[in-house]
């Protein structure tokens, strides 16, 4: 960051975690931010779920803060925070940037699903017409599980340990019309585009989020962790042939929404 300027005039926007210290975030959102014209920048905050609304309203009160960014586990607890959502965040019931409202409330959205969705289309994989599994039912999964259907999947199988976060996801997503969507399983078999989005990979001797042996030619796989930048499950994806979508191809589009969000502007 020795290029980026820092003074009483910049405009500060939070991420706030629990953990903070593996966000990459500060940053590549700080130089994004310069990269803009913008003099902002990004500071991480280590905060406790009990802590959070205190947090929050004390952020609140400094009126050089402009947004917050919003991590795990935060991101269902940041929504009923915010004065107004926008539509999908709503859906959601979850939010990953904050910006503040003319009368100082906070302005939600959740960009986790969109900004995979622009990843997968990226790298050459358009997710309409595919037959989709999805691992993963929390904040990022059902994020990305409602883009895929607005993206237009022709089907989408929803896979997560906790049956009833799984099949409250299906029953709402379901309730949309736009495909069918049901329960899934950890067999990726007949399936076009498999995505974990859970945390297995972040450490060594994790399980794998699918049996790695079942995924078919021609399958894509996508996996929203961050570190380690190749987790397991891509590296097993790979030796097959098959194409990827990594953690970071997720985040630099995120990222590239939570800026334009966070400057103004409106995310589609």
């Amino acid at each position: 960051m020795s290029d980026i300027q820092l003074s009483g005039a910049t405009r500060v926007h939070f991420i706030v975690g629990d953990p903070i210290a593996q966000v990459k975030s500060p940053l590549g959102v700080t130089q994004a931010f310069h990269a803009r014209g913008l003099d902002a920048m990004v500071m991480p905050a280590h905060v406790a779920p009990a802590d959070l609304a205190a947090w929050t309203h004390g952020v609140s009160v400094a009126r050089n803060v402009d947004g917050i960014i919003v991590t795990v586990p935060h991101k269902f607890a940041c929504a009923a925070l915010c004065g107004t959502l926008s539509e999908r965040a709503a859906f959601l019931g979850a939010t990953n940037t904050m910006r503040r409202n003319a009368d100082g409330s906070w302005h939600g959205d959740m960009f986790d699903g969109l900004g995979y969705v622009e990843a997968l289309r990226a790298l050459g994989c358009e997710p309409a017409g595919k037959q989709a599994l999805l691992v993963g039912a929390g904040g990022a999964g059902s994020a990305i599980a409602h883009a895929l259907v607005m993206a237009g999947v022709a089907r989408l199988a929803v896979h997560d340990g906790d049956a009833a976060r799984r099949d409250a996801l299906v029953q709402r997503l379901a309730a949309l019309g736009r495909c069918p969507v049901a329960a899934g399983s950890p067999d990726p078999s007949g399936y076009d585009l498999v995505v974990n989005a859970t945390p297995a990979g972040m450490r060594e001797g994790d399980p794998l989020p699918v049996e790695v042996d079942k995924l078919g030619a021609g399958t894509f796989v996508g996996c929203v962790v961050t570190q380690p930048a190749v987790t397991p499950l891509i590296a097993a994806a790979r030796a097959r042939g098959l194409g990827t979508c990594t953690g970071a191809d997720m985040f630099a589009k995120v990222r590239d929404l939570m800026v334009a969000f966070l400057a103004g502007g409106q995310a589609a």
